[in-house]
């Protein structure tokens, strides 16, 4: 086997453009995720057992089923029966939103249940009604609870859009394949894969840890 230092520099203007496209499908689809997730999280807590039935199969049905499957869903799947296709970086927002979207929603819903009943009870005192309570009282506790799921939840996204070369978005893996169809130096190019994903997830989980230990001590 034969290393190839040149291989490894070349390889890197390909990343960089996966590089790109990686971070901004995964700030796209969380910030989307972020705000199924906090309405299907709530609804999960609603009173309504309609309201919170439909968020439980949503939650359930996305957490309970690959996110490969679900690429190749609604990438290809859905297009066929609606004839219409879809441009995959769209398909790929759209994907990682849903998917992280569920996950969240899981997030919201521990969040706010972890916040002592006697919160609630001491809002409803102050004459304030559901809303207000909510607002106010419970839901600025449970963010602080929220946020370092949250943060885990972004890395694991991160990591996810590897999934979406299989529909030819030109993310990491994607333009790696694509380096590695001219050149074959397969070992250069995934290894620089692997490095860049660590360039992102070390300072990510760097930060997140910095951040439980500043909410912890406040």
């Amino acid at each position: 086997m034969n290393l190839s230092p040149e291989s490894m520099i070349d390889v890197i203007p390909y990343l960089t453009t996966g590089l790109w496209y990686t971070f901004i499908i995964t700030i796209v689809g969380v910030a989307v995720g972020c705000v199924i997730g906090t309405v299907f999280g709530l609804m999960r807590l609603a009173n309504n057992r309609l309201i919170s039935t439909i968020a439980a199969i949503y939650v359930e049905v996305v957490r309970g089923t690959p996110l490969l499957a679900q690429i190749f869903f609604l990438h290809f799947g859905v297009p066929n029966l609606i004839g219409f296709s879809m441009d995959a970086l769209i398909s790929g927002y759209i994907i990682l939103a849903i998917n992280s979207g569920a996950y969240i929603a899981e997030i919201v819903r521990g969040g706010v249940q972890s916040v002592d009943k006697g919160q609630l009870e001491a809002g409803r005192s102050l004459g304030l009604n559901g809303y207000q309570t909510m607002r106010y009282i419970i839901w600025p506790q449970a963010v602080k609870i929220m946020i370092p799921p949250f943060g885990n939840q972004f890395i694991i996204s991160l990591k996810d859009t590897s999934l979406l070369a299989t529909i030819a978005v030109g993310e990491l893996i994607y333009q790696a394949q694509q380096y590695t169809a001219l050149t074959f130096d397969a070992f250069e190019a995934y290894f620089m894969v692997c490095l860049f994903y660590l360039m992102m997830t070390i300072p990510a989980s760097l930060l997140l840890r910095y951040t439980e230990r500043r909410l912890e001590r406040s």
